[in-house]
């Protein structure tokens, strides 16, 4: 029986036990996910406590993903790349952290349009955060790919292009600038919390510049449809849902735990439902 967690500030919203449990059944294993709550000032006590509990592993949300690190017995490449841990997994080599976010990103986004990375194309990351970190190191692995970075401080955005993309030619942009050149994007990317529940009404930018056919995604999950996902329907954008990065991440860190392959495709309908209360 495998027993995981989420460790985190605040965790009683997280999705992450319905998704594992969903993720047990279809692989046939039994097995139980916490929620483990970590106050700020009780983070280096409770996070030692955890540790010394019979887990196989355990996931990582904020504000903790940079600060799990020195607890560690070890930490793999991409996250090392990244300076964050969003899985820890229980090995004969002690507690070792990994990042799923930019794999689980990029797994949904091929899921969804196969034909995306078969050419060259130009990106808009909109945002500079952890989960951007994430998506930008997977983007630039794949060979046609030229990454424009947006943020609303753009020494922020030029700071994660130096740490993260190597020799990478990302440029830096500002979210004006890059409202005036959204035409000329294949691929749009929203990584900010911007438009999420409950402040459903807003958006990070406009989308009247974008062409027809233009793939454009947002990682907020709450709510599905976001602002930004609605206007860009409007002028025929496809569209990508956060959910589908969420389900994705979390099955690779299934994959890292138990060595099983469980598909989310066929989740994918039934959470959504979930998400909207239906």
């Amino acid at each position: 029986m495998y027993t995981f967690g989420l460790a985190g500030f605040p965790v009683g919203h997280s999705l992450s036990p319905w998704i594992h449990e969903q993720l047990m059944e279809q692989t046939g294993v039994e097995g139980e996910y916490q929620l483990f709550e970590i106050t700020p000032e009780n983070f280096d006590e409770q996070i030692d406590q955890i540790k010394k509990q019979q887990l196989d592993g355990f996931n990582v949300t904020v504000p903790y993903k940079e600060k799990i690190i020195p607890y560690l017995d070890g930490i793999d490449a991409s996250a090392e790349q990244l300076g964050a841990v969003n899985t820890v997994k229980r090995t004969s080599d002690g507690w070792i952290g990994y990042n799923t976010d930019g794999t689980g990103f990029l797994h949904s986004l091929q899921a969804r349009f196969p034909d995306l990375f078969h050419q060259k194309i130009n990106v808009l990351l909109l945002g500079s955060g952890g989960a951007a970190r994430g998506i930008f190191a997977a983007l630039i692995d794949q060979a046609e790919v030229k990454v424009d970075v947006a943020n609303r401080t753009v020494s922020r955005a030029e700071a994660m292009i130096a740490e993260t993309g190597g020799d990478h030619a990302a440029r830096a942009v500002t979210i004006e600038e890059a409202e005036q050149a959204a035409g000329g994007y294949d691929l749009i990317i929203q990584t900010t919390t911007v438009g999420m529940s409950p402040n459903d009404d807003t958006s990070i930018m406009p989308l009247q510049n974008i062409k027809e056919g233009t793939v454009v995604s947002d990682i907020v999950y709450r709510p599905v449809m976001t602002n930004f996902l609605k206007e860009a329907e409007q002028k025929g954008a496809r569209l990508h849902f956060g959910h589908e990065m969420l389900l994705q991440q979390a099955v690779y860190a299934f994959q890292i735990w138990t060595d099983l392959h469980p598909e989310a495709h066929p989740l994918l309908e039934k959470f959504e439902r979930k998400l909207k209360g239906e």
